[in-house]
């Protein structure tokens, strides 16, 4: 067993009820999921040791056990679900065998992983800022990011509940959009996308290699979808200012849900997450409550901007996997370039579909295609990935 990869793993470890249409199917879970019998550790060894095994499983863990799949195991996740890198400092590194040698995106590292390497069929895990879909992007997998809300997060451990939901991956559009019929509400039929967004200043956040691959890419995904593309200068405003203001209200949240804890026991993460909740200690009532304003005006635009009928394309992140021993710098400035690409959907609570497929010209690394849609448009998100294959 890779440590790096899963923290506990069985044959399975927690059996489905045999029965349903996900039944066999292999499920890595994400170590802030509740599995009964079985304790939290959220990627950080001492909250393990002092976590106690849960009475229960977790709202999606049973929704999936009793749809017949399997929990194959407990997979590791970034250190309190607090990064978007994949690297673990107490853990290691899972291996990203779509870009062999780079991280594989957090914090859904473990899960990703596992169904990268083909241990596990899907990945239950979290997303906040991008947690699924940035390893969906670095691993070449499907991921989706469901509508805040439409999939209770009961059971799970909160990061910041104003932008925390349930989310998954998976190597194929078939097994991501099974995954989703057990997850999401029943609803009416999936209706059907007819305009496809491109925000200009949105594009020129990735990187140069980036944004060639993506020009290529949307156009293809817009002739096979029989989207009409419109290019529009922007759309939601100043992208670092918008940026900024996600990562302040979040932050507010974060230190709300784990302050007390994280002040109890100093020392006792990797220096990046660490550095990190030293900001979120820092944000003032009066600055997360001026982000939170920035974010819920840049919410209403968003969602005005996205009627049933139209979704955004958008790179899903702003750059491919960085090496495992980047420089701290410069996997700082990677996050940051994605975070103003993922915020969009986090704060104003979409859904957002990644579809793998572009590489960037000259290395030919795996990099998505970010489709944000209106709310509640989680089913035709997943009609559309399956038109796609």
């Amino acid at each position: 067993m890779d440590v790096s990869v899963w923290r506990e793993r069985g044959e399975p470890l927690v059996a489905g009820s045999g029965r349903g249409p996900l039944r066999g199917l292999r499920l890595a879970v994400k170590d802030v999921h509740a599995v009964a019998g079985h304790r939290i550790g959220a990627g950080n060894p001492a909250r393990l040791a002092e976590a106690e095994p849960q009475p229960a499983h977790s709202w999606a863990v049973d929704a999936l056990l009793r749809a017949g799949a399997e929990v194959t195991g407990i997979a590791q996740s970034d250190e309190f679900a607090y990064s978007l890198n994949g690297t673990n400092a107490h853990y290691g590194t899972p291996p990203n065998p779509a870009a062999p040698g780079r991280v594989p995106g957090g914090s859904s590292s473990g899960p990703a992983a596992a169904v990268a390497l083909g241990e596990a069929d899907a990945g239950l895990g979290s997303d906040t800022a991008g947690s699924i879909r940035v390893p969906a992007s670095y691993c070449g997998l499907y991921g989706l990011r469901p509508t805040h809300g439409a999939v209770p997060v009961t059971g799970m451990l909160p990061l910041a509940p104003s932008f925390d939901t349930v989310a998954w991956l998976a190597r194929d559009a078939q097994t991501l959009a099974r995954v989703g019929e057990a997850l999401l509400p029943f609803g009416p039929e999936p209706g059907r996308f007819r305009k496809a967004l491109v925000a200009t200043d949105l594009v020129a956040l990735a990187d140069a290699g980036v944004r060639a691959a993506f020009r290529v890419a949307a156009a293809e995904l817009a002739e096979r979808a029989g989207l009409r593309v419109e290019e529009v200068p922007t759309l939601a405003g100043d992208p670092v200012a918008r940026a900024v203001a996600f990562a302040t209200a979040q932050a507010g949240e974060v230190w709300q849900c784990d302050g007390a804890w994280v002040s109890a026991h100093p020392g006792t993460f990797g220096p990046g997450v660490e550095a990190r909740f030293a900001r979120a200690a820092a944000v003032s009532a009066e600055s997360r409550i001026a982000a939170e304003r920035v974010v819920h005006r840049t919410a209403r635009t968003l969602r005005a901007a996205l009627p049933d009928d139209t979704v955004l394309l958008l790179p899903a992140t702003g750059g491919p996997a960085p090496l495992i021993d980047e420089t701290p710098e410069r996997k700082a400035a990677t996050r940051d370039a994605t975070v103003r690409l993922t915020c969009l959907a986090s704060g104003a609570g979409l859904p957002c579909l990644v579809v793998p497929g572009m590489s960037t010209e000259g290395d030919g690394l795996p990099v998505g295609m970010a489709v944000i849609a209106g709310p509640g448009s989680d089913r035709t998100l997943l009609a559309l990935a399956l038109a796609l294959t």
